[in-house]
């Protein structure tokens, strides 16, 4: 594997723990306000970068 997929995968496992930051702050019932909507919206979509970088460098 290469370097930038490991960076990936490290990058994608931080994000992951911004969203599960989000899901603490909102509980129990995590009612999202529109700010927590788009921050979450954000990260989900660096995740999925970091995820196509994963998929990219692994099927080479």
């Amino acid at each position: 594997m290469s370097k930038r997929a490991v960076d990936a995968v490290f990058q994608a496992l931080f994000l992951l723990s911004d969203i599960r930051f989000l899901l603490r702050e909102t509980a129990p019932q995590h009612d999202f306000d529109e700010a927590q909507k788009q921050r979450a919206a954000t990260t989900l979509e660096k995740v999925k970068r970091q995820i196509a970088i994963i998929e990219e460098e692994l099927v080479q």
